[in-house]
């Protein structure tokens, strides 16, 4: 089973799987050191429709994934580690694990995101951490195959934040993308973008109460928030660092992308920030495919353009121009 399926299946509160009692005594602080933003979960109206999206429009390099039960899958990977799994329906009657189902309903078939999750190489020490904080975690998922190196999870029976996250760790020797030790550059290439994409930067969640997410966080282990505004898609919250990424914890801040998204879908992931090598090259590619010039502006991350990838996607993405040596949420400030 792909890793989709696990993830999805396990975000959502199935009713089966309880934390274990808490240890008596002062509750450990998860180390936040060895860990970082590693994937968003983005469901498209249909598979091809969405790759077309990120091809076309955006100059990104999509992967082929699989297709089982009529719910395909895609990746965009990146340079970082980082990567983007695309998600669409393939048939009428596809068969959705609970998580997929719960998806679906919230976002009501419309294209848009609302998981995310964290990659780290201390699972064990996070998940006994939030057990010891009274955090719902679910046992541990591992796959795709248990005859070779894979991955292991877990997530939450009750989400903490305003978007549902998990925890992942990949094995050592694990390969995806069919990797062959012998064709180390056909490796490298399936992670360079005609657009320069190089890394994933940020994942912004929008809910009503942006200070709830960063409590949260800051209580998960996350903490050093600083206060950001966003007045590209009229909202403002907190820049929290995860590592080299950040998450961005926001809520609506007057009239905006953030308030309609508000209106129209409630808490998810809003948006993605990506650094790129060249800003004017991933500008002119996404005014080309979007027919229409698009403003830079100052964000969080320096000089960054938006793409009008809300109708499309469900979110929007942010490119921004690479910084050497910035500390993670340094611009927010």
């Amino acid at each position: 089973m792909r890793l989709t399926l696990f993830a999805s299946a396990c975000l959502l509160c199935l009713g089966t799987v309880q934390a274990s009692t808490p240890a008596a005594g002062p509750a450990p602080t998860p180390a936040a050191s060895p860990t970082r933003l590693d994937h968003v979960l983005l469901w498209g109206r249909g598979i091809d429709e969405a790759t077309s999206v990120m091809a076309v429009k955006l100059g990104f390099q999509v992967r082929p994934g699989r297709n089982p039960g009529g719910v395909a899958n895609r990746y965009i990977r990146f340079s970082d580690t980082s990567f983007i799994e695309l998600l669409g329906i393939t048939r009428a009657d596809p068969e959705f694990d609970p998580g997929m189902k719960e998806d679906q309903i919230a976002l009501k078939g419309r294209p848009g995101a609302r998981t995310f999750g964290f990659r780290s190489s201390s699972v064990d020490a996070i998940h006994s951490s939030l057990q010891a904080l009274h955090y719902a975690v679910t046992p541990f998922f591992s796959g795709p195959d248990s005859s070779k190196p894979g991955w292991r999870l877990f997530a939450f029976d009750k989400a903490p934040l305003s978007s549902n996250t998990f925890f992942i760790d990949y094995m050592a020797g694990y390969a995806p993308d069919q990797f062959d030790p012998v064709n180390t550059d056909d490796y490298r290439v399936t992670r360079e973008h005609p657009n320069g994409a190089r890394a994933l930067s940020s994942i912004w969640l929008v809910s009503g109460d942006a200070d709830a997410d960063r409590r949260q966080l800051e209580k998960m282990g996350f903490g050093h928030a600083v206060p950001v505004e966003l007045p590209a898609v009229g909202a403002k919250g907190f820049c929290i660092p995860v590592g080299p990424t950040a998450l961005l914890a926001l809520q609506p801040d007057g009239a905006g992308l953030a308030e309609q998204t508000m209106a129209s879908g409630g808490p998810r992931v809003l948006g993605v920030s990506f650094g790129v090598a060249d800003l004017g090259r991933a500008q002119r590619w996404v005014e080309r495919g979007y027919e229409r010039k698009l403003a830079t502006y100052r964000g969080p991350w320096g000089e960054s353009f938006l793409a009008p990838t809300q109708d499309d996607l469900g979110l929007s993405i942010e490119f921004h121009a690479m910084q050497q040596g910035a500390a993670t949420c340094s611009a927010a400030n």
